[in-house]
């Protein structure tokens, strides 16, 4: 089966054999592929050592305020290039960025262990990635202990805890059987007190540095691997009872194991480090990947096939490494990331940029291929070996079962009934609105039920929307479609929607006094009462052509004000 999938990929895409020099003007203007409706595009945010955010330290009120705008300007940027999934650092190195009763706060906050920033910065995040649309999942770094003296540390190992020392810093041991029930305590907490869309476990695995194993009293690969697994379960086991749609993935090493034509030189998931990865997402364990190949060539494109095809239907996000762009990081150009990313997308994977600096920097222009490469929004994928139920439809809040109406200065409300989480709408010059076309989503996993958009009359008039429902796992309802939608006007006539009829911006300076509907040939039809503000209300009228008229108080002769045409459906 790899072979097929192998083979697959060097026909769809025969670059991959041609040399890696070769390759950077071929691929200025690659041909991107229509984005899917269904994508995880996610980006790691890192709050270790300040490296993403925060940048400035929350030591006062103005301080904090310009914290809280430092994410919000970030989250906007990813918003506009149609990211939906973002990864904060919550976990650093036994230090947390919210108020914990385990840990205590990091220091990136404040620039003082343990000291608070006066607000909660991981409520703060998800309030404004969800009102953005967008998914956060809780990155843990799980074995990373930080620096031997810092204070989470030293609170670990005061507390029993096995902790080892090396160059790169102390590590929580894998071999210590309460590691597990910690950290699983730790995710708890956050999956408890927190609405967060998922757990990013990274770092799952035995350090670098780590002696092989010895052979000696079960030191052996397998019982490294179960010990990992181990942690993995208790996680899983906390977690899955309380919130059974929260996505529990990690970010393994981004070769799982070795190919029978490619080597991964000595370094991978499995074998290296004792991730079972693979496993982990076969028996449930987890639900997403995030396999880190920041790799070029026979390294990065042999193994996403082999990632795709062990991934039992879960959900596999290929990591990038966005920052191999950067001179001072690698040497890598836009044509490798933009390969990996559109290779990636055929397999059928997401894709997640490490880290959130380079992408927002927009090196070598990263960030305007990704707004480039993701044409229109798109939903995470839903989990359906979860939970594939429906979830009913939303039905109309207005009476003629209406979902909009007009208001001043060209606001369009739209107001249903539902008792899902989340809500889709959809807009289409066509009629009924196709809600599997990605390129028809205009604002997605809204958590209220009400949408406002500002539209011209006439723009509005040749539009169609439909709203779906979506529950926690993802599973889309059937569409609520406008059941008596706009007729389209055309140049000259003045836009309706069959019961209410758009005025001209200037017709509320006039002493209007009462308004006339006559017919094309000067027949006096009604007299119409005005909706409110700029709009009259059209529903005594059949459907036809007609003129409209104002009659002004102070004068005895009407006023032509245009045409109009009525055709409901």
């Amino acid at each position: 089966m790899k072979k097929v999938v192998l083979l697959s990929l060097l026909c769809c895409f025969p670059f991959l054999l041609r040399p890696q020099e070769k390759q950077a003007k071929a691929f200025v203007n690659f041909n991107l592929q229509a984005a899917p409706k269904r994508e995880t595009r996610a980006v790691w945010l890192t709050t270790f050592s300040n490296l993403d955010w925060p940048r400035t330290r929350a030591t006062s009120q103005q301080t904090m305020i310009r914290q809280k705008q430092e994410l919000t300007e970030l989250l906007d940027k990813f918003a506009k290039a149609n990211i939906n999934t973002v990864l904060l650092q919550v976990r650093v190195r036994a230090a947390v960025i919210y108020p914990s009763a385990i840990e205590p706060w990091d220091k990136c906050l404040t620039g003082k262990e343990d000291g608070s920033p006066g607000y909660d910065p991981l409520r703060f995040a998800i309030d404004e990635c969800h009102r953005r649309g967008m998914e956060l999942h809780a990155w843990i770094a799980a074995m990373p202990a930080g620096e031997w003296k810092s204070l989470g540390c030293r609170r670990l190992a005061a507390r029993g805890y096995k902790i080892r020392r090396f160059s790169t810093g102390a590590y929580m041991s894998p071999d210590d059987s309460r590691t597990a029930g910690y950290l699983a305590d730790i995710c708890a907490e956050i999956a408890e007190k927190y609405d967060v869309d998922g757990i990013n476990l990274d770092y799952i695995r035995y350090p670098d540095g780590w002696p092989r194993p010895s052979g000696r009293n079960g030191d052996t690969p397998d019982n490294r691997r179960r010990n990992i697994t181990r942690i993995v379960q208790a996680i899983h086991d906390r977690v899955k009872p309380m919130k059974p749609w929260l996505k529990i993935s990690c970010s393994p090493i981004g070769k799982h194991s070795d190919l029978s034509r490619y080597s991964s030189k000595n370094y991978n998931a499995r074998d290296r480090v004792f991730q079972d990865a693979q496993a982990w997402l076969r028996t449930g364990l987890m639900d997403q990947l995030y396999p880190m190949q920041y790799f070029r060539g026979d390294n990065y494109f042999p193994f996403c096939a082999d990632w795709m095809e062990n991934s039992h239907g879960g959900d596999v996000i290929s990591g990038l490494g966005t920052y191999f762009l950067s001179p001072t990081e690698g040497n890598w150009t836009m044509a490798d990331l933009t390969r990996q990313m559109s290779v990636s997308r055929s397999l059928g994977m997401g894709h997640a940029h490490f880290r959130a600096k380079f992408l927002a920097a927009n090196l070598q222009g990263v960030y305007d291929h990704e707004r480039l490469f993701n044409t229109s929004a798109a939903l995470p994928p839903a989990m359906s070996r979860s939970s594939t139920m429906q979830p009913l439809p939303p039905t109309p809040l207005f009476t003629d079962n209406r979902l909009s109406a007009f208001h001043e200065r060209n606001i369009v409300e739209f107001r249903w009934q539902g008792n899902s989480p989340y809500y889709n709408i959809y807009m289409s010059d066509r009629f009924p609105v196709d809600v599997t076309d990605p390129r028809n989503l205009v604002a997605q996993r809204l958590g209220r039920k009400a949408f406002y958009i500002r539209m011209e009359p006439e723009k509005r008039n040749r539009r169609y929307f439909a709203i779906t429902a979506m529950d926690r796992f993802g599973n889309e309802s059937r569409p609520l479609q406008e059941t008596n939608a706009p007729s389209h006007s055309h140049g000259g006539f003045m836009a309706n929607d069959g019961r209410t009829l758009q005025l001209p911006g200037d017709a509320e300076k006039t002493d209007a006094g009462y308004y006339i509907a006559e017919s094309l040939q000067g027949q006096r039809l009604r007299m119409l009462p005005t909706a409110g503000g700029l709009s009259l209300n059209i529903a005594c009228l059949p459907d036809g052509v007609y003129m409209l008229r104002v009659h002004l108080r102070k004068q005895k002769k009407p006023h032509r004000i245009g045409r109009f045409i009525i055709r409901r459906r």
